[in-house]
């Protein structure tokens, strides 16, 4: 997984190397057959590259919870993939999702509020909202649920003007109160306790989690997942649990290190019961 710098972008994008598990499994899972790990013949840098957009709703006088923002962000990106639009042959955005797999796998999280943000919202795409965090002794009571819209994969440099505007740099959100223990009987996408990402960073990085989850998974683990409406958790792992997690062989996401973090670093392991080994 790496991240290209532009301008106010957060830009994360994914290959092979990603996950060691995802090319040791290329094309054997029947659930697999979208992802682009089973193109080994085709030159990803040479294709025309394409940019998965996700805006977050951060309206100044209310930003939404930190880790509420991130499993919304999560969320919406594995709403897309298994909408209809994406994922029938005839499908609207199908050409688009098809074309963005077959190339890195970018994934820009920019921010707007009120007219940007409803503006935004009139675009072709999908508006995923989260769960307020619980009220607090804080005298301006709880943040607001997360509202993430994702849309279809747009060429590198082709964004929609309402799109291209809108910025991230500056982004940054908290969490209220300490988030409570994951149900770890569901998934988990866990992130690195070694290294420090601002809220687009890790929006992003999330969402690459969970696609790597998503393509390791079966059919059958696909539509179980769906139907619950895709429930997940984003927690920070501990130093121990983190050198377990990065070994176990689930997916890991890595980036390359060109903004914020280190070459290299592993920032998120997806964490699914379908995929742990016994």
């Amino acid at each position: 997984m790496t991240s290209t710098d532009a301008g106010a972008e957060v830009n994360s994008e994914t290959g092979t190397e990603t996950s060691t598990r995802a090319t040791a499994h290329q094309g054997t899972a029947s659930g697999a057959s979208s992802s682009p790990f089973r193109h080994s013949e085709i030159d990803r840098d040479a294709a025309p590259q394409f940019v998965l957009p996700l805006v977050v709703r951060i309206e100044k006088a209310a930003p939404p919870a930190r880790t509420d923002a991130l499993e919304t962000a999560a969320r919406a990106v594995l709403v897309l993939l298994s909408d209809e639009r994406a994922t029938a042959a005839d499908g609207e955005w199908a050409q688009a999702v098809r074309d963005w797999q077959d190339a890195r796998i970018r994934k820009v999280v920019r921010r707007a509020r009120g007219a940007e943000w409803r503006r935004a919202a009139e675009l072709p795409g999908i508006t995923v909202t989260g769960r307020a965090p619980a009220a607090t002794a804080a005298e301006d009571g709880p943040p607001p649920a997360a509202e993430v819209r994702v849309f279809p994969p747009v060429p590198l440099d082709g964004w929609p003007k309402e799109l291209a505007k809108l910025q991230v740099s500056g982004t940054d959100l908290d969490d209220p109160e300490p988030p409570p223990a994951p149900d770890l009987t569901g998934p988990v996408l866990w992130l690195s306790p070694q290294v420090e990402m601002s809220a687009g960073k890790a929006m992003a990085q999330a969402g690459h989690g969970a696609q790597l989850a998503w393509w390791e998974l079966d059919d059958a683990a696909r539509a179980a997942w769906r139907e619950a409406g895709f429930p997940l958790a984003v927690r920070t792992a501990s130093a121990e649990r983190w050198d377990e997690l990065t070994t176990s062989g689930l997916p890991v996401v890595r980036d390359a290190g060109f903004t914020e973090i280190a070459p290299g670093s592993c920032t998120v392991v997806a964490d699914h019961p379908a995929l742990r080994r016994p």
